[in-house]
This record gives C-alpha cells, sequence and structure tokens, in this order.
C-alpha cells in the first residue's frame, strides 16, 4: 500500500493542448502544460522527459497580468519557445484567467487573442540556432528522414506559394531530444525575422502557423490551439 500511497502523491497533472492546428482542429504540436506548485524545480525537467512532448511548460499563477513560465524539451531547458507560449496563452484564457504577458528567460512575450487565433509577440535572436535549408520541391522535402540529422536543429523549408509567402517545411532537433517536431514556432519567428515578411506555413503532417514581421525587428505568430487531454505523470 506505500508504494501505491506514493505514487498518488508525488504525480503531477499535466493538461496536454494541441498548438497549431489546422482550421478543423486537425494536427497540432502536443503541448504538456504543468503549475509550479505542483513540481519541483528539481524533478522540472525529469518531467518533460517522463512526458515525452517536444516542450512541456511549468506555469506559475499570474500577477498583474503577468505570468512566469518556464519551457523544457526532453532533454534542455528553453529561454523561449513558439508552441509553447502560444499554447500557454490560449490555456490560460480557457481558465478565464486573463494574461498580458507571459514572462520567459529570453524575455517579455505579449499575448492576444483574435478571431480564433492566439498570438504571441517574440523577437528572432531569440530562437535557438536553427540551421535553415531552402529546398527545390516539395517531394524532396518529404523524402527527408529524421535519421539524416543526428545533431542539431534543422529547418527545412520550400516555397508552396512565394507571392503570398505560404510555405511547407519540417524540422529536426536531435540535440533537443526532437527527433521531428510537428509545428515549431521558435524556428518561424526566426525565419520570419530573416526574411523580413509575414508567412502562412504549413509544418510537418498539417499544422499551420502564421506569423507578421514588424520593420523594429519583432514578430507576431500566431495560431489555433485546442485542448486534447489530461494525463498524471
Amino acid at each position: 500500500m506505500g508504494t501505491q500511497d506514493e505514487l498518488e502523491v508525488t504525480s503531477t497533472r499535466v493538461e496536454v493542448v494541441r498548438v497549431f492546428t489546422d482550421a478543423a482542429g486537425g494536427f497540432g504540436n502536443e503541448l504538456g502544460i504543468a503549475r509550479a506548485d505542483e513540481v519541483a524545480d528539481t524533478d522540472r525537467q525529469a518531467l518533460a522527459a517522463r512526458a515525452g512532448y517536444s516542450e512541456t511548460v511549468i506555469v506559475e499563477d499570474p500577477v498583474d497580468g503577468t505570468a512566469r513560465v518556464r519551457i523544457f524539451t526532453p532533454a534542455v531547458e528553453l529561454p523561449f519557445a513558439g508552441h509553447p507560449t502560444v499554447g500557454t496563452a490560449w490555456w490560460f484564457a480557457e481558465q478565464g484567467v486573463k494574461v498580458r504577458v507571459l514572462d520567459v528567460p529570453a524575455g517579455p512575450v505579449a499575448v492576444e487573442l483574435t478571431d480564433g487565433l492566439t498570438w504571441i509577440r517574440a523577437r528572432g535572436e531569440w530562437a535557438p540556432a536553427f540551421t535553415f535549408h531552402q529546398l527545390a520541391d516539395l517531394d524532396e522535402l518529404a523524402a527527408l528522414n529524421p535519421d539524416d540529422f543526428p545533431s542539431g536543429h534543422h529547418y527545412l523549408w520550400v516555397w508552396t506559394d512565394e507571392h503570398r509567402g505560404a510555405l511547407r517545411s519540417r524540422m529536426f532537433a536531435p540535440s533537443m531530444g526532437i527527433a521531428e517536431d510537428e509545428a515549431t514556432g521558435a524556428a518561424a519567428v526566426a525565419l520570419t525575422a530573416l526574411l523580413r515578411r509575414g508567412l502562412v506555413i504549413t509544418q510537418g503532417k498539417g499544422s499551420q502557423l502564421f506569423s507578421e514581421w514588424d520593420s523594429d525587428g519583432w514578430v507576431r505568430l500566431g495560431g489555433r490551439v485546442v485542448a486534447d487531454s489530461v494525463i498524471d505523470i
């Protein structure tokens, strides 16, 4: 009985949402969300590794509209990431909690919910050091194998309609413990800053990301989010 009681006491509730879904709520990148008062600092990286999502966030209760957030991949902590901040902003709104800013180690991330999309505001230099590969066509993109990218952070993309800023992409980040990411907000922010234009991105199996470029160096990143499940770890 002691073992069962111990498991019950030490388990952590993780709420899972899918970020950057398509218009029908399909696809999207899973995000685990845990409350800071339910998991000790020393256990947070281990929790993310056990959860196994590309990112898991640890959130604190907001104070004056600002909530502190820490972001973990299965292998490392990140100062900023796009799908965790978009997903967390939506999650707070679903709880009926008004949050204007997410305080992540990289800096303050302003959030806004409009017309069914959740938007965050960030800078390209906050993103990890992605290696960007522009490919010739969709067939080349589809033929990629994650095993061919044993290290680093690689974002591979091809225009599908350059005039309207539409592209298709895939991302491999073994150094973060992510063989292939379904939707990568930080890379979308960094590529938007690099190209200095707004983008409409379809990544992975069909996730959708939207970005806008400001001439002052800030990028707005938006997408749809849906609730997925609740697990205990």
